[in-house]
């Protein structure tokens, strides 16, 4: 068990950097993953060693995140109009900037991708890791990832994200 509590203990970072990008507020990443931390200890016996630690840690926290989701959907909070955005100081202006525009970008990427995204290039998880995280096909990480990809690039570039879609009537 005390190897166990170490694993769980060295993901906490992780965890805290994919939940950020998730809700795109401190706080609320902070209680996404305490929650996240709570049902695996209480669950911890369901787990028992089959399979990648990590990985399960990843998936409680974004099925959590998804429960939070719906639950927001179904019980609309009023707002001053106003979303907290808490940046960490940099260094210098341009810093600041860049992350600022990178956290907007992210912010305007579909959720489903952002998710694969963040997973892959910022945790750096397997494409098969993020599938299994996830519960999707490894293809559907692999479009989910490119379409994510290139959202960024064009929103990054100032270029205006067209809709490869087309609607039949």
């Amino acid at each position: 068990m005390h190897d166990t509590s170490a694993e769980i203990v060295a993901c906490i970072p992780a965890l805290r950097r994919y939940a950020r990008g998730l809700t795109g507020n401190k706080d609320s990443a902070d209680d996404l993953v305490q929650d996240t931390l709570e049902r695996a200890w209480r669950r911890i016996a369901r787990w028992q060693r089959r399979g990648d630690l990590r990985a399960w840690l990843f998936s409680i926290l974004h099925n959590r995140f998804i429960d939070l989701v719906r639950s927001a959907r179904a019980t609309p909070e009023e707002s001053s109009g106003e979303a907290e955005v808490t940046l960490p100081i940099r260094p210098t202006q341009n810093d600041m900037l860049e992350i600022r525009d990178l956290d907007a970008a992210l912010a305007r990427i579909p959720p489903d991708q952002r998710e694969v995204l963040l997973l892959v290039a910022v945790e750096q998880m397997k494409y098969e890791e993020v599938a299994l995280t996830l519960e999707i096909p490894l293809g559907t990480v692999m479009s989910r990832l490119s379409r994510a990809r290139e959202r960024l690039r064009t929103i990054m570039e100032g270029r205006e994200v067209v809709s490869r879609l087309k609607v039949i009537k």
